[in-house]
């Protein structure tokens, strides 16, 4: 049985889903060509490559309802 399959889990992936709160970031080293290489496979992003101080974030849906984050060192 999966994650999915227990009640609790469920309640709270949505909550984290719907806060906009990344399940898991990865680094990367060239974000906007990750982005368009990403998006052009048909990959929802919620936002786009933006910077914020030293990191430039994207976030982006995965199939199983919850996002991820990709970060580049700035």
């Amino acid at each position: 049985m999966g994650p999915d399959g227990f009640p609790p889990a469920v309640v709270y992936q949505k909550a984290l889903f719907d806060a906009g709160i990344p399940c898991a970031s990865f680094a990367c080293d060239d974000i906007q060509r990750e982005f368009e290489r990403m998006k052009a496979l048909g990959v929802v992003f919620q936002k786009p490559p933006t910077k914020t101080g030293r990191l430039t974030i994207a976030v982006l849906e995965d199939t199983c309802g919850n996002l991820v984050q990709i970060v580049q060192l700035s």
